[in-house]
């Protein structure tokens, strides 16, 4: 059974428009209680089975965690609501408060208009596809509530902020600190806003917030990690020694040098790589994507550390870690997975890994990724008609022949359809700029000319 709501990471889209208003969102609700309360009680006792939900600052997160509560509630599950709290942190407390499961509406480095409603299990990992789907099989289900007096409650948790900026500084040596260093940290207005200034000023930093003033239409508004330019500009006025860069939801990182230089997750992951790699604690080798760089892994190669790519999509790079019983992976957009530190990807957590790197070995981002070289990366984007089959058109597949034979092994092409719009993705990378450019041109023209919309 294919799910038809599910994407890669919880069901998103365009608040009031389907499946994002408030009655979908009840009927999700509903379902994902009758798949929990059908699992049996919580680990504690007799008691109902229960969920935390947490949320971003967008202003739609009012509505849709009303809507979910009493889709829950009428099920029969109690529900724990934190608040603003980034993705990591539900993850976190629904593992730490013995919880069936934990759901987090966000829509991460999407604006403010989107939302989107994603679970995570008791154990902190994102849901099986198996689980998924069952929660889509009940969403056709009326609402039957329970009888009064087996209906969910619904409470507050004060602490919740306090708790995970406690785990957060937890993943930092004992004995390391910031003191004497400046940073300048970007919250996008988003779910971090409360909680990231206070682990890096704790641990001794001194600390520049910006994009810490949420409306509640702001979040990702020309800041945070994917528009880190702000940070960029602010690193330079403030005179610090290094920005960090989040997203709505907090489990994305970018970085920027007191040069201004911008630090994506492929460098990142390298830099955290490989200071495991030396200290002898990395375990195995680095999960990366089908959108890796090809110099992370010529990279990888040079310091004998085994590397392999998942497909795009930080739930499949989780998945992959599992499998090989690896600890590092992550994404070029930012997500990076510290197994060693917590079930899922956190970008608080993960830019503590690279200051750990940079107090231990003295060092700037410039001179710990020197072993790093990144290759000219192009993307194209081709629209097409939806379902269309490019590889199996012989002309788009002798053009991707030419183009490899031009690279002769020392590049990489990837095509790859969309999973949220009609679109072929054409990537080409290698040590040229303007032949990649051109070659991935070459291919996408090949692809409008046979299979254009």
């Amino acid at each position: 059974m294919s799910r038809k709501y599910f994407g890669t990471d919880g069901v998103r889209g365009k608040v009031g428009e389907h499946p994002i208003t408030p009655e979908f969102v009840m009927h999700l609700g509903y379902a994902a209680g009758k798949v929990l309360a059908r699992t049996g009680q919580r680990a504690a006792g007799n008691e109902p089975p229960a969920v935390l939900i947490g949320k971003d600052t967008r202003i739609s997160g009012y509505m849709l965690e009303s809507a979910l509560t009493a889709g829950l509630s009428a099920a029969g599950v109690d529900t724990y609501l934190s608040g603003p709290s980034p993705t990591p942190a539900i993850a976190y407390l629904t593992r730490a408060l013995r919880l069936s499961a934990g759901i987090v509406i966000s829509a991460s480095h999407n604006p403010f208009e989107d939302n989107g409603i994603k679970f995570f299990s008791a154990s902190g990992d994102k849901l099986p596809d198996s689980v998924e789907q069952e929660i889509e099989s009940h969403l056709e289900d009326p609402i039957i509530t329970v009888p009064s007096a087996q209906l969910g409650k619904a409470r507050r948790i004060s602490d919740a902020a306090g708790r995970y900026i406690e785990f957060c500084k937890s993943s930092f040596p004992y004995d390391l600190d910031l003191r004497g260093m400046k940073l300048v940290v970007d919250c996008a207005h988003g779910a971090t806003y409360n909680v990231a200034p206070h682990v890096f000023h704790e641990l001794g930093a001194d600390v520049v917030a910006i994009g810490n003033q949420p409306d509640g239409v702001n979040i990702n508004q020309d800041c945070g990690a994917t528009k880190p330019l702000t940070l960029t500009r602010a690193v330079l006025e403030h005179r610090a020694e290094l920005g960090i860069a989040l997203d709505g939801d907090g489990d994305r990182l970018m970085m920027v040098d007191s040069e201004g230089r911008i630090y994506d997750g492929d460098q990142l992951v390298y830099l955290i790589s490989r200071r495991r790699h030396a200290d002898g604690g990395l375990r195995g080798g680095v999960v990366g994507t089908l959108m890796s760089n090809f110099g992370l892994e010529k990279a990888m190669a040079d310091l004998g550390i085994p590397f392999c790519r998942a497909a795009v999509g930080d739930r499949y790079v989780l998945e992959e870690l599992r499998t090989r019983g690896w600890l590092i992976g992550g994404e070029s957009s930012g997500h990076i997975i510290c197994l060693d530190k917590h079930t899922t990807g956190d970008g608080i957590v993960s830019s503590l890994q690279v200051l750990h790197a940079v107090r231990v070995e003295r060092k700037s981002l410039a001179e710990l990724c020197a072993g790093l070289r990144l290759y000219p990366q192009v993307l194209v984007n081709v629209r097409v008609e939806r379902g269309t089959d490019f590889r199996k058109d012989p002309q788009v597949q002798d053009a991707v022949r030419r183009a490899e034979a031009a690279l002769a092994g020392r590049g990489r092409i990837l095509l790859r359809p969309s999973g949220t719009e009609p679109v072929i993705r054409v990537m080409v990378e290698g040590e040229s700029e303007a032949q990649v450019r051109a070659l991935a041109e070459s291919i996408a023209d090949s692809i409008r000319r046979r299979c254009a919309a």
